[in-house]
């Protein structure tokens, strides 16, 4: 789940193993600060999506907390491998210092995943590897609102076993790309993995470059706006709102997605992509008891060339629902199914750990 590897990256490279990193961040058992006082935690993550099948992600890290306002800090390994020949492993560093006043995450992975890419001829089976580095150092506003700068480098070259790329994706077949951006995080939510209450706004816009051969420059943006709102003793009202723009001659990889920008349920991440996306998604989440739960979910997407004609190429909706376990009687961590059905007639399954937004 390369973070740009891709509209595979963001469901099967090391962005994936970033994610199941991320979800270890809140088993803290401590109460103790400092370096020295903190714990070591291990967290294997099956998992199951329509990108890459069905497989294992195994995360481990040493979590501290630098005082007791600050955000956990975890140095962390992790890995996964897929029933269809897809692997990534990934190190991870996220480090807060008290109040949250300067926060540091820093990623290095590498992936080769295995997919198929829709194209205008049809569904072509490719294999995208790659690595990534990247660094976020983002400076706390106040604890709610923190802003900063990203760096990016990432190496990534496809084959097609034998059949041919179509012209318009050959120059995106082997590429170096450079990236620097800004970032954006207005978190107000009362809890980071199941939260019931409050908002989140992120927000990325970077400028990217190839490094060698012949020079090529895009741009990419997007915001996406999560809300929350308690319904009765155990339901949750989850909404996502998300908006996306790519320059024209961004990599296929790196372009707006339904599934990979907006983490949308019931599509392959390559199907639908273009320089220009929206989607919406609203979830309903009860607890049926401390360990049991349950979801019901429904989403909309479009992409196309511009805002203006994204209705042009049609809507692509899908709804499903889904059961949770939580798997810690102290954080509220849970492991997740869901089914999805699209608009299509086509079935998606899922499984990870967290919610989906």
């Amino acid at each position: 789940m390369l973070a740009s590897l891709a509209t595979v990256g963001k469901t099967a490279g090391p962005e994936q193993t970033e994610r199941h990193l991320g979800h270890i961040e809140t088993v803290q058992k401590t109460e103790s600060y400092g370096f020295r006082n903190g714990s070591v935690v291990v967290a294997p993550v099956p998992f199951s999506s329509p990108m890459i099948g069905s497989g294992l992600g195994l995360g481990a890290g040493y979590l501290f907390k630098t005082g007791p306002d600050a955000n956990t800090s975890v140095i962390g390994l992790g890995g996964l491998r897929s029933d269809n020949g897809s692997q990534a492993a990934a190190v991870m560093v996220n480090f807060a210092l008290p109040g949250n006043r300067w926060q540091v995450k820093a990623l290095a992975a590498r992936a080769d995943a295995v997919y198929d890419l829709y194209t205008g001829a049809g569904i072509l089976p490719v294999s995208q590897d790659g690595a990534l580095a990247r660094i976020n150092v983002a400076y706390g506003v106040t604890p709610d609102l923190s802003a900063g700068v990203v760096l990016r480098y990432l190496e990534t070259d496809i084959s097609t076993n034998g059949a041919v790329l179509p012209p318009s994706l050959q120059p995106d077949a082997d590429l170096a790309i450079g990236s620097f951006g800004l970032s954006l995080d207005w978190d107000r939510r009362d809890n980071s993995d199941y939260p019931t209450i409050g908002t989140r706004l992120t927000a990325y816009a970077t400028r990217s470059h190839t490094l060698g051969g012949i020079s090529r420059r895009y741009d990419k943006t997007y915001t996406i706006l999560d809300g929350y709102r308690p319904i009765g003793r155990q339901g949750v009202l989850a909404l996502r709102g998300t908006l996306c723009a790519a320059s024209g001659n961004t990599p296929f990889f790196d372009q707006c997605s339904i599934g990979a920008t907006d983490n949308m349920r019931g599509f392959n991440s390559t199907q639908y992509t273009g320089p220009r996306s929206a989607s919406i998604q609203a979830e309903y989440r009860r607890r049926f008891s401390k360990r049991w739960g349950g979801v019901v979910f429904a989403g909309s997407g479009w992409t196309g060339p511009e805002f203006g004609d994204l209705t042009q190429g049609g809507r692509h909706s899908a709804a499903g629902a889904g059961v949770r376990y939580r798997v810690s009687r102290k954080f509220p961590l849970d492991f997740s199914i869901d089914i999805s059905r699209n608009n299509e007639q086509k079935t998606q399954l899922y499984v990870y750990v967290g919610q989906r937004f």
